[in-house]
């Protein structure tokens, strides 16, 4: 099927989308474009950032009101799984959305 403004629409469409640079994926900031050892540090990051800021807050909301060992422990399980769920998502393959 073509028509009398200059080809198919498939053709067109195709035209279009290469001047638009449709068709090239952009770049994306997951694991796939790093090195190893970039994804080790940023894997590292992730982990002790969590941990450290959890237990700060923990440790501030203990001092505060005056339950000390408590809320450092709940904030350290919290912080531990904050920082994994973080290292989850990096790892995990993208899906593009369609």
């Amino acid at each position: 099927m073509s028509d009398d403004k200059g080809g198919s629409f498939d053709e067109r469409l195709r035209a279009a989308r290469t001047k638009q640079a449709l068709d090239v994926p952009p770049p994306s900031a997951g694991a796939g474009t790093t090195s190893p050892m970039g994804i080790g540090v940023r894997v590292g990051v992730e982990l002790v950032s969590a941990l450290a800021v959890s237990v700060a807050i923990g440790w501030g909301l203990d001092w505060w009101l005056g339950t000390k060992p408590w809320l450092t422990g709940l904030f350290v399980l919290l912080g531990g799984a904050a920082g994994i769920a973080n290292v989850w998502r990096l790892m995990m393959p993208r899906v593009p959305r369609a």
